[in-house]
């Protein structure tokens, strides 16, 4: 009851939302007399907090149109590679018109980037893409909303989490490619790098990982105890829901969105209402810049999408209570997991000082489990001052994590150029 009960809660704001977002334009239309009535500004300040707070947030766009390449200004299309029941595989093509840029731009190297399937949506990932457009060709994994995949299409776990990134670096290429993963799907994709290894198939270039439970053992967070704390049996009475009926997914078991979203506001309540505290305050002194980056950050922050209820108890029993992957028990459809089958993929793993999600050394693990590859093609890099967003999105992010990685991807590029299989190759002379 709890999925219905949070859809009738939403029912009821709406009209209050839309109200308030009608009483926030009428105080600061200066062609309306209302704009004059003293104190307007704090009235309109007010109004529109009400309504950011109660408005219902929907995926956002990636947005991103053009960026800058070599020197030059490229456009981007967003265009979709493989549809797939619970996920899309989306590539980001570039264009020029001019002779030497496209040169440039089909040297670059190939990058996927898996994104995260733990409550937001893969635009969460929108800087992180954009910065490594001026530099790579880039794929992105585009999970769907599990209530909008219709229950004929059947459940979703971990192994087929595994397998549509087996699938994807297959149709890319993997002799070439560059696979970087964010956060929890650092876990599934060195499950898939470590199966193709295993069977003798082309593994990617490199793996860059970020902030990911590879080992969830290492220094807990509030997110590790809480799994360690509950039984598999206690996750699936109290957090998972059946979609309700007005939508396509109606039916379907899920871990709502909205559980997960409640969750990460209450590891830092405090931050988040300063941050509203200081929207308010930029829109009274009428600080637009400001106040554009707090509604940029809460319209992606505050969209979130439910997960199949399937991947995240697999998930919740595999990683965080088992620890099947670093104690060499992790088996995918039958098939044990050995990451030290890896041999020719480079390994980058980067870990933000203050992260409090993933803690410090958790993604390291990778290191030791991943035996097989030379030492020689393995670093790591820790984020001074960063936390768990600031590894992948912002200042340091561009500053200093995306250097590193850059670097460390040119590095490692060609290492398969013996192998027999070939990347598809792109189409149209003018884009890359």
């Amino acid at each position: 009851m709890l999925y219905q009960l949070h859809e009738f809660q939403k029912a009821l704001l709406q009209p209050v939302s839309s109200w308030a977002r009608a009483a926030s334009e009428a105080f600061i239309n200066a062609s309306n007399p209302a704009s004059k009535v003293p104190g307007s500004e704090r009235l309109a300040a007010s109004y529109e907090l009400l309504y950011r707070l109660g408005k219902n947030y929907k995926k956002p766009e990636f947005g991103i149109r053009a960026v800058e390449a070599h020197g030059r200004e490229v456009a981007i299309h967003e265009r979709t590679i493989v549809a797939k029941p619970f996920c899309n595989l989306v590539r980001f093509k570039r264009f020029s018109d001019d002779v030497e840029t496209i040169k440039s731009l089909k040297e670059d190297p190939v990058v996927l980037v898996v994104a995260p399937m733990s409550g937001h949506h893969a635009t969460l990932l929108r800087d992180t893409v954009r910065t490594l457009l001026q530099d790579h060709k880039v794929y992105i994994t585009d999970w769907i909303d599990a209530r909008n995949v219709p229950l004929e299409e059947g459940d979703f776990g971990l192994d087929d989490y595994v397998h549509y990134l087996q699938e994807f670096i297959r149709v890319i290429g993997a002799e070439d490619l560059h696979v970087i993963s964010v956060c929890q799907p650092t876990v599934p994709t060195l499950g898939a790098i470590s199966l193709m290894a295993s069977a003798g198939e082309v593994t990617p270039a490199s793996m860059i990982m970020m902030g990911g439970p590879i080992d969830a053992r290492k220094s807990p967070t509030a997110v590790n105890n809480l799994a360690e704390q509950k039984s598999h049996e206690w996750f699936e009475s109290h957090v998972i829901y059946n979609v309700p009926p007005n939508y396509p997914g109606g039916g379907r078991r899920v871990y709502p969105g909205f559980l997960q979203h409640t969750g990460f506001i209450a590891m830092n309540p405090q931050n988040h209402l300063q941050s509203h505290w200081d929207y308010f305050q930029d829109l009274v002194r009428g600080d637009d810049q400001d106040a554009e980056s707090h509604i940029r950050f809460y319209d992606e922050y505050n969209a979130v999408l439910d997960l199949d209820a399937k991947f995240y108890l697999d998930t919740i029993k595999t990683v965080f209570q088992d620890y099947s992957l670093p104690n060499g028990t992790w088996e995918v459809a039958g098939e044990l997991v050995k990451p030290q089958d890896i041999k020719k993929t480079a390994l980058l793993t980067v870990e933000g000082e203050l992260d409090d999600i993933s803690g410090s050394g958790q993604t390291r693990s990778a290191h030791g489990l991943c035996a097989g590859i030379p030492k020689e093609n393995k670093a790591h890099y820790e984020v001074a001052g960063a936390g768990h967003y600031g590894i992948f999105a912002g200042r340091r992010w561009r500053d200093k994590v995306y250097p590193k990685i850059k670097s460390f991807i040119r590095e490692h590029q060609g290492v398969n150029k013996k192998s027999k299989a070939r990347p598809p190759k792109l189409e149209g002379s003018e884009s890359a």
